[in-house]
């Protein structure tokens, strides 16, 4: 019996689809019910006619990952659990939530799964958690990065890393786990949720773009890894789920050609995304509103980190969808769920 936390959203949307072409009987729980609707919707995407029939094979429970009592009920007699489940923001206020779900709701799973004996359990991580000092910008980061707090890390890289911590100590104490640090994620879901809102902010016409880069990843590479992982027993180590490393404007450039839009034209320079930043606090500050620019994202936005996907191709042989691919995806799941 399998177990899956976090499957209303991006990532858990796609693994339950995965999951349930392999599997009879699924448990997966939730928070926000009408999440649950933007699921099926996926379900009907990938597999057509046949979607209604595996959806079916998903028992919902509605539980939060810091009920103990509860999440202990549930999880009896699982012997695989998913550990997606996690909050994704860059806002200051959101910290103390972010910390509580990403590190203490881990901390819960990973207890609990000890307790119950099961048999295989699956992290999912972040590149947040993964650290670059000390290695040249011309070198991509590897799984042994080795992550240090500055002033320039933002609160969600500080709980995921806690988070991870967690599931390294549950390893020392006989759990047989696995950690897959995904860069950020794109795929077929809701343009209003985490990654998937730049694709809304370009359909609408977006001028500007900063000069950094980052990795991207397609969600069903994410799962495809993390199922295959679990089924050969791969454990006690972590992996980097890298689709592609690229630059902003690239990225910005065909997410605009798939949509028919105009490209963003205009380069943005540090010094009036550092004035952006701080007139959104401030605006946030007296609207009571989450700010859209965070000191966190703008030093994300120029920074031209780049990582490695090596170590997975080596462990399993995999090879990823590419960026074209990832892109055209999620804006066709937009356009079937019209």
């Amino acid at each position: 019996m399998v177990f899956v936390t976090g499957g209303t959203g991006l990532l858990g949307s796609h693994l339950l689809v995965k999951l349930t072409q392999q599997h009879d009987e699924i448990t997966a729980i939730y928070r926000n019910k009408d999440k649950i609707e933007t699921v099926e919707d996926c379900f009907k995407f990938y597999l057509k006619d046949e979607g209604k029939k595996h959806f079916k094979k998903i028992k919902w429970k509605k539980c939060d990952v810091l009920d103990v009592p509860r999440l202990e009920e549930l999880m009896e007699g699982h012997t695989i659990v998913y550990h997606c489940a996690a909050i994704v923001s860059f806002a200051r206020q959101d910290f103390n939530k972010m910390m509580q779900i990403n590190r203490y709701g881990t901390a819960n799973m990973v207890n609990i799964a000890l307790h119950l004996g099961v048999e295989k359990f699956c992290f999912v991580s972040s590149t947040a958690a993964v650290g670059n000092k000390d290695i040249p910008e011309e070198v991509d980061v590897t799984e042994e990065g080795k992550w240090v707090l500055t002033d320039s890390t933002s609160g969600y890289s500080v709980t995921k890393y806690s988070a991870e911590k967690e599931v390294w100590r549950g390893i020392n104490e006989g759990l047989n786990a696995v950690i897959v640090n995904p860069s950020i994620i794109f795929g077929a879901g809701d343009w209003d949720e985490s990654s998937l809102k730049i694709f809304k902010t370009i359909k609408k016409g977006l001028k500007f773009y900063p000069s950094g880069s980052n990795a991207f990843v397609d969600a069903r590479d994410v799962v495809n890894i993390m199922v295959e992982l679990m089924d050969k027993e791969i454990f006690n180590e972590r992996f980097l789920c890298i689709g592609e490393n690229a630059s902003f404007k690239s990225l910005f450039d065909l997410i605009a050609k798939e949509l028919g839009k105009k490209p963003p034209q205009i380069k943005l320079s540090p010094a009036l995304m550092g004035l952006a930043w701080r007139l959104s606090v401030f605006w946030s500050a007296i609207s009571f509103s989450k700010p859209l620019i965070t000191k966190e994202t703008t030093h994300s936005s120029f920074s031209t980190i780049k990582y490695s996907n090596e170590k997975i191709k080596d462990a399993i042989g995999y090879e990823f969808y590419s960026l074209e691919e990832t892109v055209k995806n999620a804006i066709d799941f937009e356009r079937f769920d019209d």
